[in-house]
């Protein structure tokens, strides 16, 4: 992590919140918030716990601890697809997770990518795989001025049950690039046990994914490295968000 990320980190965690608009498109509440810290501004996107809509098949209450859990994965990953991300519970709303607002053109997503946009997306598919997505829309996968590739929207990620929903099965039946299969075969070190007890990067998950999640998600990791193919739609369940923008 560069030390520009771990001053984010620390305005994220750190500085004065103070609520500039709504984003008024999704099922929860999302915030646009200007975060002040010692003498950095930054905007972010804050979304409460208790702004989130109850889901018949993910727990109460955790989706805000999954958008902190994504950014995790993805650092360690190494690919750093998700904006810096943080858990406050002094919000001005509560308890809600806080991520780096991104700069990007909303007209310009997923299903209006050019050929060379889309081809960068194979890190995409594979950490929505990674993390089981339940609903990774056209919309959530944004490029920045500088042209970095980053992914937004996190909160129904990580059940242990397969819930992957996407609308990027662009590489289906392609074999894993090997660098891709190389950070996944790091990151499945990380998961392991060290000496019998979990390791650090197990217990930085630990407080935003229960135990059976994180279980979950190393089997998943596994199964991924053995096949080192991205997998068709599955026919017998819905493999598409809706909506799918």
């Amino acid at each position: 992590m560069s030390d520009s990320d771990e001053a984010i980190l620390k305005t994220l965690r750190s500085g004065e919140l103070a609520v500039k608009g709504e984003f008024l498109w999704g099922s929860n509440y999302t915030f646009l918030v200007q975060i002040d810290h010692a003498g950095q501004n930054l905007a972010g996107v804050y979304k409460p716990t208790r702004g989130e809509r109850p889901l018949w098949d993910f727990p109460v209450a955790t989706l805000a601890r999954r958008e902190v859990a994504a950014y995790l994965v993805s650092e360690a990953l190494g690919w750093r697809l998700v904006p810096p991300t943080v858990y406050r519970r002094n919000g001005p709303a509560g308890p809600g997770s806080v991520q780096l607002y991104i700069e990007h053109d909303p007209e310009y997503h997923y299903f209006n990518f050019s050929e060379d946009d889309l081809q960068r997306l194979r890190p995409v598919a594979l950490f929505d795989l990674i993390i089981n997505n339940a609903d990774r829309k056209g919309s959530h996968i944004l490029i920045d001025q500088d042209q970095h590739l980053w992914l937004i929207d996190h909160g129904i990620c990580f059940h242990e049950e397969e819930k992957l929903r996407t609308v990027v099965w662009d590489f289906a039946g392609e074999s894993f690039p090997e660098e891709l299969c190389a950070s996944l075969s790091t990151f499945l070190q990380k998961l392991a046990p060290r000496d019998g007890e979990p390791s650090g990067f197990v217990q930085a998950l630990q407080p935003y994914l229960n135990s059976r999640e994180i279980k979950a998600l190393a089997d998943r990791s596994r199964r991924l490295l053995l096949a080192s193919r991205f997998p068709p739609p599955n026919p017998y369940r819905r493999p598409y968000p809706w909506p799918q923008l």
